[in-house]
């Protein structure tokens, strides 16, 4: 594969299936069949045909990735592997070491699965209990009946609050009529979910998940700057609302020096709230939460807070404006804009990731951004548009 001492895991998708489009198939199906199944799953998916069959047909024993592309991005089917250990009901304890003496010398056996002639799941028999059963007896003498099985179909999220007590080695997978199609390792699944929410702090700001430390910098390039250009956009947003008060600046400047606080404490709340947010999406927390409700919480944390840092503003103008005759109306300004702003950027932060989620999109991608505009536009119109307002009033 050219350079055999880079790291594989380092490179994003597109890099890695450039490499392995230039190697034997045989060679890439034993570095795919290193990596995370969901991972060798993706890779296997920006191949072009003619390159993925041959790689397909060389996969090592238990290899499943065949089985794997029937299934959507982020789902169990995508960590599928073949389980090693499939006996039919019925099958005696010695027939089944026998035959598992070839089969351990290729692959680890921690469960055997028993099936009936329509290969639907009947049984789980651990690998120890072998141990103390006689040879004559049957696999379904020592089996687990109807033993806690995953859908392939199942989100990783709703997954891992399933297994999240269980903490089993492996687990069957089956088709919502028994049907056994696999086996997923909790190993894969935890590594899987740590990846994703991983990627969450990048995906926020505009840093594709599949951008690694070893991608080349021109795919770099084209993966962020596409999202810099809109945040140039958004500023050049924000901007616009201040050129529409400039004469307010110009006449009072002090203004000026509490625009950036502003925007800077409204929007580190925002952010906090679309952290919370992010996370429980992922976690499965929402579902079955009242939206209002959260909505309602959010809002009113940020009303708090900005009624907290809003009066440490406010004391602050009135220092620096000390000597101006309107200073009591400017300090309550601040405090009113920023109380206000505050409330407004918790309930965009809790919004954000939900409008992107319910318009099909990945409630993380780029949501810092679209954030940072409602936070800098509303927080710096808000707070110009109040004190233009007051002061005309006051003259």
């Amino acid at each position: 594969m050219g350079d055999k001492t880079t790291d594989l895991q380092h490179l994003d998708t597109t890099s890695l299936a450039a490499l392995l489009r230039r190697t034997s198939p045989a060679d890439a199906a034993q570095r795919l069949a290193a990596m995370p199944p969901a991972r060798a799953a993706r890779i296997l998916e920006a191949l072009p045909a003619d390159v993925r069959a041959p790689i397909m047909a060389a996969a090592p024993a238990g290899t499943d990735w065949a089985d794997a592309q029937r299934y959507a991005e982020g789902s169990v089917g995508r960590l599928l592997e073949d389980p090693p250990a499939v006996f039919p009901s019925g099958t005696r304890v010695g027939a089944a070491i026998d035959r598992l003496r070839e089969v351990v010398k290729t692959r680890m056996v921690t469960y055997l699965f028993v099936v009936d002639g329509a290969q639907r799941l009947q049984g789980v028999v651990a690998f120890r209990e072998l141990l103390y059963a006689a040879r004559e007896q049957a696999l379904d003498d020592v089996m687990i009946r109807q033993p806690f099985v995953l859908s392939p179909s199942a989100t990783l999220i709703d997954a891992m609050r399933e297994v999240v007590q269980r903490h089993y080695p492996v687990y069957p997978v089956c088709e919502a009529d028994g049907t056994l199609v696999g086996q997923v390792r909790g190993q894969a699944l935890f590594e899987q979910q740590a990846f994703e929410i991983s990627a969450q702090a990048g995906a926020m700001v505009g840093v594709e998940k599949e951008e690694r430390l070893a991608t080349p910098w021109a795919r770099s390039f084209r993966f962020r700057h596409p999202w810099l250009l809109l945040n140039l956009l958004t500023v050049f947003v924000a901007a616009g609302v201040v050129g529409v008060f400039q004469d307010t600046i110009n006449d009072i400047v002090v203004l000026a020096m509490f625009l950036p606080v502003l925007a800077g404490q409204s929007g580190n709340l925002g952010a906090q709230s679309l952290a919370v947010v992010v996370r429980s999406m992922t976690l499965g927390e929402l579902r079955g939460a009242s939206i209002p409700r959260l909505l309602g919480k959010e809002a009113w944390l940020g009303l708090l807070n900005g009624l907290g840092t809003g009066l440490l503003a406010a004391a602050a103008m009135a220092v620096i404006a000390r000597d101006r005759a309107d200073m009591p109306v400017l300090a309550i300004t601040v405090l009113v804009a920023m109380t206000a702003s505050c409330a407004l950027s918790g309930v965009a932060g809790a919004g954000v990731p939900l409008l992107l989620k319910r318009f099909g999109a990945d409630p993380a991608t780029a949501s810092a951004i679209i954030l940072s505009t409602i936070t800098d536009v509303c927080s710096m119109g808000f707070f110009l548009g109040l004190a233009s307002l007051l002061l005309a009033f006051h003259g």
